[in-house]
Parts: structure tokens; sequence; C-alpha cells
């Protein structure tokens, strides 16, 4: 008996089958979404390191309010050290 015989036979299943696609349809696109944003890194063998790329100057995840930011002197001592 095919899927859709099925689905023919018992007609209460075709809501559940309707709600189940549109849910994985959508868990999937959101998937997809959420890999192709810059903040998501999946090639950890080109980029051991990634916190070393980030730009201490621009705010990353964070709500600001007319906020400068600025360079950390300890941690650029221990940039400049470890180079």
């Amino acid at each position: 008996m095919s899927f859709f015989q099925l689905l023919m036979k018992k007609k209460e299943l075709i809501p559940l089958v309707v709600i189940m696609t549109f849910a994985a349809g959508g868990a999937s696109s959101f998937a997809v979404y959420s890999l192709r944003k810059t903040d998501v890194i999946i090639d950890r063998k080109g980029n051991p390191e990634p916190w070393e790329s980030v730009d201490p100057n621009i705010p990353q995840k964070l709500l600001t309010i007319n906020q400068e930011w600025r360079p950390i002197e300890e941690l650029q001592k221990a940039r400049r050290a470890t180079k």
C-alpha cells in the first residue's frame, strides 16, 4: 500500500502530514539560514582560532547605544608579546 493510498484510506492523517511537512520545511530553511550567517564558522581546520580575527573596535552581538569602543591595553600587550 503506497503512502497516498494510506492517506486516502485514513483521511484523519492528512492534517498531521501537512503540519509535519510544514514544520520540517521550516526547520530546514532556518538551519540553512543560520549556516549562511557570518558569525557561524563551519571550517575548523582552515581557521582554528577564529577569535583572533575579530576586530575589537567593532561590537559583536551587543546592543550599543552611544558607546565608543577602545582596545584594551593589557590585551594589546599580550598579543604583541605572543606574536
